[in-house]
């Protein structure tokens, strides 16, 4: 089986670059061929390449400001090459990779992934344009999709409404992670040691793409708050910016609070782990998610999670009580933080659970594996 995947594939572009990466791997284990073809900007910096894999990079046009993903070489790439390939696997809507295969016609069955791009918060972002397209293409494009992969019940709802419809064929897929990474982790204190934070300063940790979509606007204004109870707290805020930093600079300066929310960067391998060990609570707000692999990474290092039910595996959650669930109010999430901060009991039962949780449900090599077999069902139905 000969795969393509279409996507940016970069560290910027955040959770789909490790969904694609940790896929291939378990692909090219079971005898396929995998492709990825992403275009780049100047300045993007390259996902890790799957040992086996092959990646086709191309510049992105200067159009791409307006037309998303905009690479004329992608299209002469594609347009060469797509009789080569089986699967192709279209990851989002919205963007001129996931254009390009139902403008050139080859063999190829065309897979589509959600991951979390359909749902009311998302669509509404800039949503005039993705109303436009969706009228004039996109819709149909999503249609014409010979599968469809969602990661939990919300995604196959908004698929339902963005479509009008059913899509004729879903598979439900959730994301998962290689567990045996996570088997050595750092011994703590290393990030406080880095940041000069002491053993016993209460650490708030937020690690994702700094963007309003992942509760920023709501964690800022509830962590002040928090600090009249507990004014030795840190917050930290790691990731790549993803359009929301200057407006977490400005909260800083405006409220005076540069030696309380610290915001070192992206961080990635052993200093991304020795945050989330340090870390007394993972907060990750978010108003949107397809299945936060962040999250999940917190919860297998033992951090306690604050989140949100639409942090991708909220159906889950449910039945399972595995991190503290809030609503995306600056009110709740205060609320949330003092209970976290003011028990330590109840960190350690969340720490126990979250780690449990996410063993049971993430494992890459289960999940990888029944969207490969979907994929060969698929090539054999046709």
């Amino acid at each position: 089986m000969k795969i393509l995947n279409l996507c940016g594939y970069s560290w910027e572009i955040g959770g789909p670059s490790k969904v694609i990466y940790d896929h291939a791997n378990v692909q090219l284990r079971l005898g396929a061929e995998v492709t990825i073809l992403t275009p780049l900007s100047e300045g993007e910096r390259l996902y890790i390449i799957p040992e086996g894999a092959k990646v086709v990079t191309v510049r992105r046009h200067w159009l791409a400001r307006f037309i998303p993903e905009f690479s004329p070489e992608l299209y002469r790439y594609y347009r060469e090459h797509a009789h080569e390939y089986d699967i192709v696997h279209i990851h989002g809507p919205f963007h001129f990779a996931g254009w390009v295969p139902f403008w050139v016609k080859s063999k190829a069955k065309k897979v589509f992934t959600v991951h979390g791009t359909l749902d009311r918060w998302a669509i509404r972002k800039s949503g005039w344009k993705k109303k436009l397209i969706s009228a004039l293409f996109q819709r149909k494009y999503v249609e014409q999709c010979d599968l469809a992969q969602v990661h939990n019940p919300d995604e196959a709802e908004d698929l339902t409404r963005y479509l009008g419809h059913p899509h004729p064929h879903v598979v439900m897929i959730n994301n998962g992670m290689k567990l045996s990474d996570y088997d050595r982790l750092p011994a703590r204190g290393g990030f406080r040691a880095r940041l000069g934070l002491a053993e016993d300063t209460p650490l708030i940790l937020f690690l994702s793409r700094i963007n309003i979509k992942k509760g920023l606007d709501v964690l800022l204004p509830a962590f002040e708050r928090v600090r009249k109870a507990y004014p030795a707290a840190v917050l930290t805020i790691v990731g790549p910016d993803d359009g929301y930093l200057a407006d977490v600079q400005r909260f800083i300066e405006e409220r005076k609070l540069a030696s309380s929310i610290l915001v070192p960067g992206m961080l990635t391998g052993t200093e991304k782990l020795e945050a989330l060990v340090d870390a007394d609570v993972f907060a990750l707000p978010t108003y949107s998610e397809s299945f936060s692999l962040a999250a999940l990474e917190a919860m297998v290092c033992g951090a306690p999670v604050l989140t949100t039910d639409r942090i991708g595996f909220g159906h889950l959650l449910k039945v399972n009580p595995a991190a503290e669930v809030v609503v995306p109010t600056v009110d709740d999430v205060e609320r949330g933080l003092l209970r976290l901060l003011g028990d330590a009991d109840y960190r350690v039962h969340l720490a126990e659970k979250g780690r449990q949780f996410a063993r049971e449900v993430a494992d890459i090599d289960v999940v990888a594996t029944r969207l490969y077999h979907a994929f060969e069902s698929l090539l054999t139905r046709s």
